[in-house]
Formats: structure tokens, C-alpha cells, sequence
């Protein structure tokens, strides 16, 4: 996927800037600068700085860790920012300014958007939230001493979390909800300490999955929320608080931030009725064939489907945006299409006789690529009917 990655940061930045960004402090950056540098080489490469999905994420782990992980980011891209875009030294001009000492800055040659005090800013998305959308916010966070409001979110431009609206907190120790009959002291959760240095000092990917009523929300690959039923207001702003400071280590950073419509169709069906269906679930490493354990629900779901349709055969087709030399973004596509194959084969046993690859770079974008949201939205997999 990137996201297929992407998060350009996926992987720590690449098209995400961030999935990998500045960690707090002088070596906040470890990872991410390792990740940052790589990004670098390859910025003109192509849309291999930033994965051929939305974001990129930074963590490797043992599949078993990922066997419970099930968010599937929404296919229909309403917003994205990675920040590459904005001039440092300037609020991020997708997004609308509340207050705070907020800015974009460049960290070891990629733009993150960092706060050093209590700031607040909306998060356009032009229309009322769909029923079924997710938000995908990539943080790196400073060492915090309790439960603090490092990130906060919920639907509408002020706060107002009460019986019909919540609002979310999450921060490195843990997360709770504040509205609908919620608060700090009943909706708690905690992040384990063995967890928690994952996510202080590095990116920490949060992600959001509403289906109408319905409220999954994960920290990396924990999920630290499953509710059926949760009153988040569909606005047309999501609005978004954080808060850093000034003190050497104590910024904080984000380094992308995504919301898209979750598509309902299922595979088998969509395959059937359109003989296609598109989705930024599948993760790559930035600038890499590698895939990420966040790909595997999207996996899962594809080896699920040929599995009960024994007579079915697919095409995966690799695509990415039109950033970057084309040969190379035709090459990585067909790279990562290959690699969605042999993950298939190797990890659940799809004969690969049924599945064929292709990679098409750039030359079949499902959307101009005049956009942040087009471009996010054309870094895809896409899995083709035979």
C-alpha cells in the first residue's frame, strides 16, 4: 500500500514526512533521520519518497503483534497534508488557524508542523463527515510526566463534548474520552510502559475508524477503543488541539494528517458488479518494496476472498501519483505489486497461479493529481478481476 505507502513520512516521511519524523529533543530524530535521509536521496526519484499510499508507517514488528490489528484507512481521500507543501516559517495553508505558537519547520530536511505551546486548528474537509470515515493523525510526542492533552480531536470547530458530541485525548501514557457519558475517569486507557517509549521520541501513528455509531481508534497497532455506539458530531471541520513547549525536548510534532470515506463495498462484490476494487491499505516501506504490517487487514481480506472463490484469478496492479521520474515510478509500482503477490503466496498460502502482477506508475491516476488529496488518493493498489 503506501498507504503503499506513504505516510512519506510513511515509512517515516517520505509522502508523509513523518512516518519517521523529528523525534523530541536533539535526538528525537534518530529513527526518523535515518528514515529522513533516505527520503532525501530519493526525493526526485519519485513518489518512492512517498510510498504509493497516504501514509507510511515506521514500525516493523512480528506479524503476530498485527494478527488483532484490523483498520483499513478510507479509500475516498477528503483531506491530506504532509506539510511538504508549506513554506517553513508559516502555519500549514491547508489547514485553518485557532491560536498558539504553531509552524511549519524543517527537520533534517523534511517539514513538520511543530507546536511549542498550547495550539489549536481545524482541519477542513469541505463537506459534513461521512458516516464511514477514518482520520489518521501521525504525532511525535515529547516526554509527557501523566496523562496530559497532547492530542486532542473531535467533529466541529469548538469544544463541545456533551451528550450528542465527544471529544478525544490521547497522549504517551494513554487515551480517554471526554462527552456522551464519558470522561477521564470511566473511559481511561491506558498505553502500557512497554509501549510507551515507541511512542514518546518517535512518530506514534493514531488512527480513527467511525461507522456511523461505531468508534475504533489504535495507537501504532494496539487498538485502544471498540465501541458500537459513540456520538462523534459529523462537521464539516474536525478540530484538533495540541500541545508542546518551548523547552529543549518538549516540542511536539505532527507530521501528517489524513481523513478519508470508507468505501463499502466488499471485495468479492465489488469485483463482481465493477470488476475492480482500489485500496491505500497496503503499506510500503518509503521508496521501497517492503511491505508494513499495517497491510496485513487488506491482506487477510484478499486471501479470504480467492480462498472462498476457488475458481476466482486476480491482477494486482501497482499505482502512484506523478511525483517524480516516471521509469522510477513505474518500477517501484511494479515492484510493490509483486511483493503484494509474494506475500499472498508466502504468508497465506494463495496458489500463484491465480494472481498476476503489474506495475503502471503514474500513467492511470483514478483522480487529477492537482491536489494533495488527488495525489494521496492515486498512490494505490488496486486488485483486478481475471
Amino acid at each position: 500500500m503506501k498507504r503503499t505507502t506513504r505516510r512519506l513520512l510513511v515509512a517515516c516521511c517520505a509522502a508523509f514526512l513523518v512516518a519517521g519524523h523529528p523525534t523530541s529533543g536533539h535526538t528525537q530524530l534518530g529513527a526518523f533521520k535515518k528514515k529522513a535521509d533516505e527520503a532525501l536521496k530519493k526525493k526526485n526519484v519519485t513518489d518512492s519518497a512517498r510510498a504509493a499510499t497516504p501514509m507510511a508507517p515506521v514500525m516493523q514488528g512480528d506479524a503476530k503483534v498485527w494478527d488483532n490489528y484490523d483498520f483499513v484507512p478510507g479509500s475516498k481521500v477528503i483531506f491530506f497534508t504532509d506539510f511538504s507543501e508549506d513554506k517553513v516559517g508559516n502555519f500549514a495553508r491547508r489547514l485553518k488557524y485557532v491560536k498558539g505558537p504553531v509552524e511549519v519547520v524543517e527537520r533534517d530536511g523534511i517539514k513538520v508542523l511543530r507546536a511549542i505551546g498550547p495550539s489549536e486548528f481545524l482541519v477542513p474537509v469541505g463537506k459534513l463527515l461521512p458516516q464511514r470515515f477514518t482520520l489518521e493523525i501521525d504525532v511525535l510526542a515529547p516526554p509527557v510526566g501523566g496523562m496530559s492533552r497532547t492530542v486532542q480531536f473531535e467533529g466541529g470547530s469548538r469544544w463541545a463534548a456533551n451528550a450528542t458530541s465527544v471529544n478525544v485525548v490521547w497522549c504517551p501514557k494513554g487515551t480517554w474520552i471526554e462527552g456522551n457519558g464519558k470522561n477521564m475517569g470511566n473511559s481511561t486507557v491506558p498505553i502500557p510502559e512497554a509501549m510507551q517509549p515507541l511512542v514518546i521520541g518517535k512518530v506514534a501513528h493514531l488512527r480513527v475508524l467511525m461507522d456511523s455509531g461505531y468508534f475504533k481508534m489504535y495507537t501504532n497497532e494496539r487498538r485502544m477503543y471498540n465501541i458500537p455506539e459513540l456520538a462523534f458530531r459529523r462537521d464539516s471541520v474536525i478540530r484538533i488541539a495540541v500541545e508542546g513547549a518551548e523547552a529543549d525536548g518538549k516540542a511536539l510534532y505532527l507530521t501528517g494528517i489524513r481523513v478519508a470515506e470508507s468505501d463499502v463495498d466488499v471485495l468479492y462484490d465489488a469485483l463482481a458488479n465493477k470488476g475492480r476494487w482500489a485500496t491505500q491499505g497496503i503499506l510500503f516501506a518509503t521508496g521501497k518494496a517492503e511491505l508494513q504490517p499495517e497491510s496485513r487487514p487488506v491482506l487477510k481480506e484478499i486471501a479470504a476472498t480467492l480462498k472462498q472463490h476457488g475458481e476466482l484469478k486476480i491482477l494486482i496492479e501497482g499505482h502512484t501519483d506523478n511525483v517524480g521520474a516516471p521509469a522510477s515510478n513505474l518500477a517501484l509500482s511494479d515492484a510493490r505489486a509483486a511483493a503484494v503477490k509474494a506475500a499472498l503466496v508466502a504468508d497465506f498460502g494463495i496458489d500463484a497461479a491465480r494472481v498476476t502482477t503489474k506495475g503502471l506508475g503514474d500513467t492511470k491516476p483514478a483522480v487529477p493529481n492537482t491536489t494533495s488529496e488527488g495525489r494521496s488518493q492515486n498512490r494505490r493498489v488496486e486488485v483486478v478481476k481475471q
